[in-house]
């Protein structure tokens, strides 16, 4: 019973006797003791006015109904003449409400001020214990979320002149309550470790800082059950239960100990797999082969839920949107083994009345629209929804991308396809900093949007002073310069290039103005073509440190350039992800080509670039890659020396200097080459302790990469023919742009290599 009540009914009991007299009629009525409170809201709650007759009931309704409103702490009535006296005493006010003793980031006193006003508690307000006691036990409640069961938590309550308190939370906190075991008892089919792998709870590891691995809590621990149910399931365990979980805490309130018992039961096998519906839509043969699992095998739930999944998406594909897939177990106990017969209901054909777009505020409608596979009057298509989803999601416009189909009600073959996105900020004004361990520091700014004016059109205008590439430029791109998806962008640049920030690089020096237009064409979903022609004004430099041939090229073919180049490629992505990629390929063939005039570079460059993604696991991908480059002259003129390869350090060949790999002049300095090839294999995996973070992924590498061209007689080493290297690598899409660290360790590195093991790159690189 609260404090309230519990006052209420003693002053009740008390007033009652005090208040008995004989019946009169209320002349007038008179309140003594109010300090806050006007007459007027007392009289609004009185159940009694001037001219009626007061008696003992009426008393006792009064009595109630003024303690009723919370304002007094003691309420008595008495009779003076034919004057009804009402004498009050108030509750305080609450002056103010201060915390003391919060240290932990978790929290700040504001929240947690903010947090005590939902009970009542907040300054201003008439104080009320019971308020007072669901605060205290509120913030308390705050840091055991956190783990923080050493809590202690005491109020103060301090009176003030003109009836108010002072109140005083005094916080004495604790460290987190750390997860320091967990049991499992009644295993026997898998090791201990090998089931608490399967959970999200765990004792306390060099990443719990920052995953909260070793903090209880319900939620996780329900998970668990969920994750230990699931994992025996697909292990062929069907009769597979948690029969209880018991969680302690150490008496000090820092230590918890979490034990599961588990009964196991027996393993069990497919022992028949079959098919039971129409096969107007499509046959039991094709069926089949979509279900994955076959009698022999051990029993899986995930594999189960999979075929079902791929039956129900196949029909969809045909337009049955509702289609009822069943797998129903026929369980044989003594034999251990289990069947199941897949039951279709494909239901009606439906087709998509109409395409409903919600959340797009700055975003124009026929920006998402066009990007839509499925079309509004045609049958609904499963593969068409779930393409068009990721052709929204890689507009990189929104946060968040949610397609939902309901049915449409009256209806049995009708349904709308309701898209909700969430937009992000898509314009970007970036001052910023990078630094790569070849190049060195890199100051940029750039202005950018991606999404001018809901439009989808991208402009963007970028400085960087790299000490190597020093840039200005400005870049507009329509993606539907053309109702068919044609793309038309333009280009207009100047880039200084100087080597002489690039150690191990022969020394030269380019000053080039240019600009382009290019367009680009959808031959298929994932598949486009492009091309381009643009121009640009280069001047050339040598330094006292630059190979003699370059002096020869200048002195052969002059010092500065007037070339029209022409463009023509191919491209394909595939890829589920383009920031965190699991599956897929990305492919590409470009062509550059510079065009015959009397004072242009002849020249061609080819590049051809392979990724491929493969999932091994849920966490854990494979990924191939592989990037050759052809380069040449015509008329009579080289490759000019600028246009090179070069090979070495991120991106190529890693554990070696950016750059440095390939022939070198008389000065001991890398020149690049005509021709060059990478191969890598990469086995992608998420930091230990951070799987389902997104931004940070590690993996471990085996790169081979060569640069071929013209070789010079020189006393220096060559660094010719392949080069390996192995090693682990981290990539962090951090707040302030893509930052890569790798550790390579070369594999027979040839004398004269100049090794770099330990390479770091921050920012975007212009």
């Amino acid at each position: 019973m609260n404090s309230r009540l519990l006052a209420f009914l003693l002053f009740a009991l008390l007033a009652v006797p005090a208040a008995a007299f004989e019946p009169f009629i209320i002349k007038d009525i008179r309140i003594d003791g109010i300090q806050r409170t006007e007459p007027g809201t007392v009289f609004s709650y009185l159940p009694v006015k001037v001219g009626d007759t007061m008696d003992d009931a009426k008393a006792d309704a009064s009595i109630k109904a003024l303690f009723a409103t919370g304002f007094f702490k003691d309420v008595s009535l008495a009779r003076d003449h034919n004057v009804l006296v009402i004498d009050v005493k108030e509750r305080p006010a609450i002056a103010s409400v201060e915390i003391n003793g919060v240290k932990s980031s978790s929290f700040s006193k504001d929240q947690l001020r903010d947090n005590m006003k939902y009970v009542g508690l907040v300054q201003g307000r008439i104080f009320d214990q019971s308020a007072l006691d669901k605060a205290t036990q509120q913030l308390k409640n705050a840091y055991t979320a956190k783990g923080k069961y050493g809590v202690q938590v005491s109020s103060v309550v301090k009176s003030l002149p003109r009836n108010r308190v002072a109140i005083t939370f005094n916080v004495a906190e604790s460290a987190a309550s750390q997860i320091r075991q967990i049991n499992i008892i009644g295993a026997h089919a898998f090791s201990e470790q090998k089931l608490l792998d399967q959970l999200s709870l765990a004792t306390p590891t060099w990443f719990s800082w920052f995953t909260g691995s070793d903090e209880y809590s319900k939620p996780k621990l329900a998970g668990d059950i969920e994750k230990l149910r699931s994992f025996y399931f697909d292990q062929g365990y069907l009769e597979f239960s948690v029969d209880s979980t018991r969680v302690s805490i150490s008496p000090d309130k820092k230590d918890i100990y979490i034990t599961y018992n588990i009964t196991e039961g027996p393993k069990y096998t497919i022992s028949k797999v079959d098919v039971a519906g129409p096969e107007k839509i499509i046959s039991h043969a094709e069926m089949r082969k979509l279900i994955s699992v076959k009698a022999g095998d051990v029993f899986s739930r995930k594999q189960v839920t999979e075929s079902t999944k791929r039956i129900s998406d196949r029909l969809g594909t045909e337009g049955y949107a509702f289609a009822n897939v069943n797998a129903v177990p026929d369980v044989d106990k003594e034999r251990h083994q289990v069947g199941f017969t897949f039951t279709v209901d494909p239901g009606q054909r439906v087709y998509v009345r109409h395409i409903n777009i919600s959340g797009n505020d700055r975003t124009k409608d026929i920006v998402i629209r066009r990007e839509f596979r499925q079309l509004e009057g045609a049958w609904f298509d499963t593969g068409k929804v779930k393409n068009s989803k990721q052709h929204v999601d890689k507009l990189d416009y929104f946060s968040e991308v949610d397609i939902e189909t309901p049915p449409v009600q009256g209806t049995n073959d009708q349904v709308d396809v309701n898209v909700a996105v969430k937009e992000k900020s898509t314009g970007q004004f970036s001052v910023g900093a990078g630094v790569s361990s070849g190049i060195g520091i890199i100051l940029s700014a750039s202005v950018s949007q991606a999404n001018i004016f809901g439009t989808g059109n991208y402009l963007a205008t970028q400085v960087s002073t790299s000490p190597v590439n020093r840039v200005i430029s400005v870049s507009y791109t329509n993606p539907y310069y053309t109702d068919d998806g044609v793309s038309r962008g333009f280009d207009v640049y100047k880039r200084n290039f100087d080597t002489a920030g690039m150690t191990m690089v022969s020394q030269y020096t380019t000053h080039t103005n240019g600009a382009d237009v290019h367009y680009g064409i959808p031959i298929s979903d994932d598949q486009s073509i492009n091309y381009g022609l643009g121009y640009e004004d280069t001047t050339i430099g040598v330094t006292p440190l630059s190979p003699q041939r370059f002096y020869d090229y200048i002195r052969t073919f002059g010092s500065t350039t007037h070339t029209y180049m022409g463009t023509l490629g191919w491209s394909r992505d595939s890829r589920d992800s383009a920031i965190y990629t699991t599956d897929g390929m990305m492919q590409s063939v470009s062509l550059e080509v510079g065009l015959p005039q009397a004072t242009a570079l002849h020249y061609y460059r080819l590049m051809i670039n392979n990724q491929f993604f493969y999932p091994l696991t849920k966490d854990m991908t494979l990924m191939f890659n592989n990037n050759i480059g052809v380069g040449g002259g015509y008329d009579g003129k080289p490759l000019p020396f600028f246009k090179y390869f070069y090979g070495g350090g991120p991106g190529t060949v890693r554990g070696y200097y950016p750059g440095s790999l390939g022939p070198r002049d008389s000065t001991g300095l890398a020149t690049g080459g005509d021709r060059s090839f990478v191969l890598s294999g990469e086995l992608m995996f998420p930091v230990p302790g951070m799987a389902d973070e997104k931004s940070v992924r590690m993996s471990t590498f085996v790169d081979a990469g060569a640069i071929y061209g013209p070789v010079i007689q020189s006393t220096y080493p060559q660094s010719l023919g392949m080069h390996y290297s192995t090693g682990l690598a981290l990539t962090w899409i951090s707040p302030m742009g893509p930052l890569k660290i790798s550790l390579g360790y070369p594999i027979h590195p040839q004398p004269g290599d100049n090794l770099q093991k330990f390479q770091l790159t921050i920012g975007n690189m212009f």
